[in-house]
Parts: C-alpha cells; sequence; structure tokens
C-alpha cells in the first residue's frame, strides 16, 4: 500500500511538472493601439498586460487594463478613460483564445511560427468571437514572444464618438500585441 501512494505521488509530481512546463505567462506584455484619422493621429501604449498560453489545451488569454493605456497628451489619455472606455465601470479588456494551428509549432526549436487564434474580446460591455492571426517567436524552452496585429472598429463595441470628434477617430483602430511569455 505504501509503495501505491509514492507511486501516485510521484506521479503527481511528474503530471504537474509536466503541466508548468507546457504553460508560459506575463503580467508585463505590450499591446498598443494606433487611431489614424483625418485630422489626427492618436497612439497609445500599454506594458501592463497580463497573458497567459497553456500549450497542452492550445487556450489563452489576454487581460488588458484599460487605465495602464499611455498616450503622448494626458487630455487624450483623460478622454479615452472617462468619455470613451469608461474605464471605472468597465475597467479591463479580455481576449480568450484558443489556438487552431498549435501542432504547428515546435516549442524545442527557435523560429517564428505563424499561428491563427480564435476568440471571444471582450470590451465594455461587449463580447464578440474574433479570428486573429500572429506567430509565436521561439527562441529558447523557457520564454516565447507572441505577436500579432489586427483592427477593432470602436462601433462594433458601443463606443459613441461624438459628432464634433468624429474626423479625429478612425473607424477601426489598429491593434499590436508583442508579449514575452515565461514558463512560471
Amino acid at each position: 500500500m505504501k509503495r501505491f501512494f509514492f507511486l501516485a505521488f510521484l506521479s503527481f509530481l511528474l503530471i504537474s511538472g509536466v503541466a508548468r512546463a507546457q504553460q508560459y505567462l506575463t503580467r508585463t506584455g505590450q499591446v498598443t493601439f494606433r487611431s489614424e484619422a483625418p485630422e489626427e493621429l492618436i497612439e497609445a501604449q500599454n506594458n501592463d498586460v497580463a497573458a497567459q498560453l497553456i500549450v497542452s489545451e492550445a487556450k489563452g488569454q489576454f487581460i488588458i487594463p484599460i487605465k495602464s493605456f499611455k498616450f503622448k497628451k494626458a487630455l487624450l489619455q483623460e478622454h479615452f478613460n472617462e468619455n470613451y472606455m469608461e474605464s471605472d465601470t468597465y475597467p479591463k479588456a479580455t481576449y480568450r483564445f484558443t489556438i487552431e494551428d498549435i501542432r504547428n509549432v515546435d516549442f524545442q526549436k527557435p523560429g517564428r511560427y505563424p499561428v491563427r487564434t480564435n476568440g471571444v474580446i471582450t470590451l465594455k460591455k461587449t463580447a464578440k468571437t474574433i479570428r486573429v492571426p500572429g506567430y509565436i517567436v521561439v527562441s529558447n524552452g523557457d520564454s516565447i514572444k507572441v505577436e500579432a496585429s489586427f483592427s477593432l472598429s470602436p462601433a462594433d463595441y458601443d463606443i459613441q464618438i461624438p459628432k464634433l470628434v468624429e474626423n479625429k477617430i478612425a473607424k477601426n483602430i489598429e491593434i499590436n500585441v508583442r508579449s514575452t511569455l515565461s514558463k512560471p
């Protein structure tokens, strides 16, 4: 009986180690956005993005604190948080996804592997299914980089743009993700 418990405990440790080895995390991921409209270029960067990728399940998520977006102009940041994103009410955006073609990524071999994610992005009170092409960049066994570029329409997420400033905000906002995730 002692042998059974020892083998069960040893199996648990091995399985836990394997599961942990297949997970990558960060709390300092980067998401930027760019709005290029006829009257104004608006750019912001957020370096406080939490991200997780569980390789064995081909699943992951990004959690983006809205107030962490930094703008060159303080007034733009204030308008973004108070008027458009209502960040006191909706403090974060999320993207929960699966990677459709994760089997094409060799996590043991350095390279830049194209992938496609399929998931739900929640922004303010709206959740939408989107597909995002991107890359997983493997440089060593302990960390990976995740890269993606896509666009979102403020109108799709109930972000109201007043007529007075509609020529200053693009109809589609370019989003760029550049995050390094490491094994815990």
